[in-house]
């Protein structure tokens, strides 16, 4: 049995979760797993549909982009999470997706502005969009540039990658991270339903205000806070 056993199917069952909760159509997205030990992570192959993928199809890739293991091509954005694994040593899994609403958003070049305590549950900022890719960046290898966009983005911003998981990248799409695969997953869902949320919003009352500060403070903390009190202890 291959020593990536176990990323090979992290990533198999969190890609499996895409089409189950309506993020992807057709082939349109990714995700993998990472293994820090290994400096290696597992992620779809390219063009499978996501009927016909197994765990031994998962490509195993280093964090400079090399397939290490796997006889399919890698997904054609391997060299995005490549960047984003060596550059952000704390994160576990990676998503990309096309999702309708949060690519909508992220085509019209805005930020997801922060309306309502469902988006204060998992940030306490709008969910940012990164502005478009230069000529030169497009011109390039334009995967491997696109991990940068976000980076630039997040350094330009003074974001923390720990503290918000996702981003739009302008005139592209979402993608979302984690400690885990099932994580950035999760946030994945989270951001698309944020994004349909926010639509609305702007539908219904085109003035609608942003979520005041204390309710942001508030439903953050009960989460994420020092003394959160959400679920299980």
């Amino acid at each position: 049995m291959s020593q990536y056993q176990h990323i090979k199917q992290k990533a198999y069952e969190a890609n499996m979760q895409l089409p189950k909760l309506g993020l992807v159509l057709f082939t349109f997205g990714n995700v993998s797993a990472a293994d820090r030990e290994l400096g290696v992570f597992a992620i779809k192959p390219s063009g499978v549909p996501y009927e016909e993928l197994t765990p031994e199809m998962m490509v195993i890739v280093d964090f400079d982009g090399k397939t290490v293991e796997g006889s399919k091509r890698p997904s054609s954005d391997t060299q995005t999470h490549a960047v984003l694994y060596k550059k952000w040593p704390k994160i576990g899994g990676i998503v990309h997706t096309h999702s309708t609403f949060g690519t909508a958003w992220a085509q019209s070049q805005r930020a997801i502005p922060i309306f309502g305590t469902t988006h204060a549950d998992h940030l306490t900022c709008d969910i940012p969009c990164a502005p478009p890719m230069s000529d030169e960046m497009i011109q390039g290898n334009y995967e491997y540039e696109t991990g940068f966009q976000i980076i630039n983005h997040f350094e330009s911003q003074d974001l923390d990658y720990e503290e918000v998981e996702m981003v739009l990248v302008g005139n592209h799409a979402p993608f979302t991270w984690g400690k885990t695969a099932d994580k950035a997953v999760y946030n994945s869902a989270v951001l698309e339903t944020v994004a349909h949320m926010a639509y609305l919003t702007e539908q219904i009352n085109p003035n609608a205000p942003r979520l005041k500060d204390a309710l942001v403070k508030k439903h953050y903390e009960r989460k994420h806070g020092p003394d959160s009190y959400y679920g299980q202890s």
